[in-house]
């Protein structure tokens, strides 16, 4: 990447962080490192911008900046499913205590310990300090080349209360499914991903499909129009750059 690409994404990061950290000498630094010069040692917000230039930086290379202090920038990735088995540290009254299983959606195993734990309290009343999680591991789609449909049960608050409702996709595995629902939601309800909980999510036989917009893709002898075909010679010794006259490509 060349320095003018660099400049460029890190000026648009570094304006991200400026909005909640603003300050006159921070900008001078930057307008001071932008020319290519050094900064001064001798001032006395130098830590400030270094910590919003670490910032900065990590934004332009699109890690996740939840850990730096500056809240509300989380850059979310692909998202993996995973099984959790957890309980409560054993005890004189109770050596033996029972396995919770859970299957949750997450970025990432840290993410996903650290929903199951929030599951917990809310549920067995159970919180990371008197539990243990024994075992973790990632659930692999078996067909991830063949589509699918999924039903997805869920829970979410919205503005006005919380609502149970449940939504069909047409993916390849279960996490597309997810992420769909999430970006669903997000479009067509305003909801949060950290205000979504994920109750079910199944996959559903084409005769028990409910939703509309799922069913006109499952008509038999389904066909689509092709209104833009490009035509082109076979061989490349045929291939003009520049033809004399110009190609028509609607029909």
């Amino acid at each position: 990447m060349s320095r003018r690409s660099e400049l460029k994404l890190c000026d648009s990061a570094f304006e991200l962080v400026d909005k909640r950290q603003k300050t006159e000498a921070s900008m001078e630094h930057w307008a001071i490192f932008k020319k290519g010069l050094e900064l001064p040692v001798n001032s006395g917000t130098l830590p400030a911008f270094s910590e919003k230039w670490t910032i900065a930086s990590a934004i332009s290379e699109g890690q996740d900046t939840s850990g730096t202090g500056t809240p509300g920038y989380r850059f979310t990735g692909t998202l993996h499913e995973y099984q959790l088995v957890g309980r409560h540290l054993p005890t004189e009254k109770e050596p033996t205590p029972k396995l919770f299983r859970m299957r949750l959606f997450a970025t990432n195993e840290v993410i996903a310990k650290s929903r199951f734990w929030y599951f917990m309290r809310k549920l067995k009343k159970v919180k990371k300090v008197n539990g243990e999680i024994v075992g973790i591991n990632e659930i692999h789609e078996k067909k991830p080349l063949q589509i699918k449909n999924f039903g997805i049960w869920i829970r979410y608050d919205s503005r006005s209360g919380t609502h149970n409702m449940y939504k069909e996709y047409r993916e390849l595995s279960r996490n597309a499914a997810v992420e769909a629902c999430y970006s669903d939601m997000a479009s067509r309800h305003r909801a949060r991903s950290r205000s979504i909980q994920i109750i079910r999510v199944a996959e559903v036989a084409n005769a028990d499909v409910r939703r509309p917009y799922i069913k006109q893709i499952l008509v038999p002898g389904l066909k689509f129009p092709l209104p833009h075909r490009v035509i082109r010679a076979a061989d490349k010794s045929h291939r003009a750059l520049f033809m004399g006259s110009r190609p028509s490509t609607f029909y």
